[in-house]
């Protein structure tokens, strides 16, 4: 349900899995996410994107009946990916332990909000929540005193979902070893607190992580973002200090900042960065970005825009690598332009194998294969 594990599930399907989605009857609630909001529309591209060439099938597991039609399938499987919570699939019979004795070949996928150990293996877990807030990443984005910022929708749920996709693979080359399946357990927690991992390193290397500043104070100038002429915004992204200092004052036409005493080093800029980040937005408000682009590229510096999501969607860069794509639309739905799975494969077809399946669509198909 919702965004996690039917992402992971999406990615297997697009790269040749025969993936079956199983259903409540009152079906995935994410199929009514713009309905959610209090919008009247039958449409829901987030639930297609993640649900695309998948066959789907209505099961009622607190019927007996659906039960057996689940085993069945079981039996056949290679894969199992589930986002219920540990008490829910326990309650189900479904529990990994379960399921591995009575389907040694089975790879059992669970993608949970706080994993299957610990006082709190069945709290409620959102990507807001499991991932977002509770790893310390919102709390990092803005300086003290300042309210944490959104989570932008399914930003946590996939990348926990890319996780899952690659343990799941882990264990699928495991079993072509050894013969036994295995578990894969992802978190969103624990996905959060391996995506926050450079400031947890050096939290817990230090025993505590400097404020995040705000950008006219920030550490570095050079890894910072900027506001040219015609209000669009961009970042510098000069990591190396010293190599990309002199380009970036080039790019600016203000050589004489490199023999400025207050930044003519790492430190001395370091100690004055409030300073230079004025010299810097004085400057960048002068042209509007296109010229500031061509300047940067002149210079070898590095940077990037800050696009819209119109600008995304149009981005010839983002075309070139193969970031969108069109499938087939949902039922009698037209066809839908939406994102690629994160991976490219060389010299091979990656257009989705279908659009994703109508509640039920393939239930009586599935139900004639398995008789």
């Amino acid at each position: 349900m919702w965004v996690a594990a039917p992402a992971a599930a999406t990615m297997l399907a697009d790269w040749g899995a025969d993936v079956i989605k199983v259903e409540a009857p009152t079906g995935d609630p994410n199929r009514y996410t713009l309905k959610h909001v209090g919008q009247d529309i039958d449409s829901a591209p987030p639930f297609e994107t993640d649900n695309r060439g998948k066959r789907g099938i209505v099961l009622d597991l607190r019927s007996q009946e659906g039960k057996d039609v689940l085993e069945r399938l079981l039996e056949r499987a290679d894969v199992f990916v589930t986002n219920l919570r540990p008490g829910a699939l326990e309650r189900l019979g479904l529990a990994p332990d379960d399921l591995r004795e009575r389907h040694s070949q089975l790879v059992v996928g669970t993608l949970t909000g706080y994993g299957w150990t610990g006082a709190e293996r069945d709290r409620a877990g959102y990507d807001v929540s499991a991932f977002w807030a509770r790893p310390g990443i919102a709390a990092m984005l803005n300086p003290a005193g300042e309210p944490p910022p959104g989570i932008r929708p399914g930003l946590g749920d996939r990348t926990a979902a890319a996780n899952l996709v690659a343990g799941v693979l882990a264990a699928l080359l495991r079993r072509e070893r050894t013969g036994e399946g295995g578990v894969v357990d992802v978190s969103l927690l624990r996905s959060g607190t391996y995506a926050n991992g450079n400031d947890l390193a050096l939290q817990n290397f230090f025993g505590k992580r400097g404020r995040t500043r705000h950008r006219t104070e920030h550490e570095s100038p050079l890894y910072n973002s900027y506001r040219a002429a015609d209000d669009r915004w961009f970042w510098l992204v000069g990591l190396e200090g010293n190599r990309h200092w002199p380009g970036v004052v080039k790019a600016l036409g203000r050589e004489d900042l490199e023999t400025d005493e207050r930044f003519a080093t790492g430190k001395a800029r370091r100690g004055h960065v409030t300073e230079l980040i004025a010299e810097f937005d004085e400057e960048f408000a002068k042209r509007p970005l296109d010229e500031w682009a061509e300047r940067f590229d002149a210079e070898g510096v590095w940077w990037a825009p800050v696009q819209t999501l119109a600008e995304v969607a149009a981005d010839p860069q983002a075309e070139a690598v193969g970031a969108f794509v069109e499938q087939p639309g949902m039922g009698d739905a037209p066809p839908l332009r939406t994102v690629a799975t994160p991976v490219a494969f060389w010299g091979v077809d990656e257009k989705p194998r279908g659009g994703a399946p109508t509640l039920g669509e393939h239930t009586d198909e599935v139900l004639r294969e398995l008789n």
